[in-house]
């Protein structure tokens, strides 16, 4: 069995309900982290996982609400009570090896937590990219916001699968990633009247989850905006299979 759970389900506007955006994969070998916006490693602390704990870290994009908790994560694995003994995957769309180095310009030794620690492998976004971690397949294609924008689908040794959107707005590439997948995390960033470029709104995420014929649709990355109104009666209008509207620290069980 493997466990999916909401970590941030909101974005960089504070919040107390919803941190930014991250959500965590468990399997029997792995512990991979999507994404690690502001505020992920206190809400790992609150599912019980600690940083030493990771096996992989996955970036959709490099905006600072899917990123900026890189670097206070490498600085504290550097400390001993963090107990890292073997590496840590991070992968990231075209370009993250420039960004990471960049980093490292500013913040030097404190994001080396040691010699062989950190493995970074930069991903394709012209095609699909496909690599293992554990006992995990992940298949990723690119979407419709960034230059290095990747959604990925992740799949369990029993066939099973779960798809992160990352940012994006409408793209039949996440469609066909998704297709037949058991859950689609998808982002919805404001609501329908408050459309804006390379986002979703409830109605098109709804649209994709339709064409893409998802076992579940689950909600996320909600600006403060989709507080004021009835997402889920949004995402009706095209959409009618089962729906979830996260909520930081939801777990699901496939």
């Amino acid at each position: 069995m493997a466990r999916i759970t909401l970590l941030g389900t909101g974005t960089c506007v504070p919040s107390l309900a919803r941190s930014a955006c991250a959500a965590l994969v468990q399997t029997g070998t792995e512990t991979l982290l999507i994404d690690s916006g502001p505020g992920t490693m206190r809400r790992l602390l609150e599912v019980g996982v600690s940083i030493d704990e990771l096996t992989g870290i996955f970036y959709t994009h490099m905006h600072p609400d899917h990123t900026a908790e890189l670097v206070p994560l490498l600085f504290a694995t550097k400390y001993p009570e963090c107990g890292r003994t073997r590496p840590l995957s991070i992968y990231g769309g075209e370009g993250f090896g420039a960004f990471f180095d960049q980093l490292k310009g500013v913040y030097g030794e404190w994001m080396d937590p040691g010699p062989g620690l950190v493995r970074l492998t930069e991903l394709s976004v012209a095609q699909r990219d496909l690599f293992h971690q554990g006992d995990l397949a992940v298949l990723t294609a690119p979407v419709s916001h960034r230059p290095e924008s990747l959604a990925c689908r992740v799949v369990f040794s029993q066939g099973r699968s779960v798809v992160f959107s990352g940012d994006t707005g409408p793209s039949e590439s996440l469609v066909g990633l998704a297709a037949g997948t058991d859950m689609l995390v998808c982002e919805c960033s404001t609501p329908d009247a408050e459309a804006v470029p390379h986002h979703l709104t409830p109605s098109l995420a709804g649209e994709m989850a339709k064409a893409a014929k998802v076992g579940m649709l689950v909600l996320t990355h909600f600006y403060p905006a989709c507080d004021k109104v009835d997402i889920e009666k949004e995402c009706r209008r095209t959409y009618d299979g089962q729906l979830v509207l996260g909520e930081d620290l939801k777990p699901f069980d496939l």
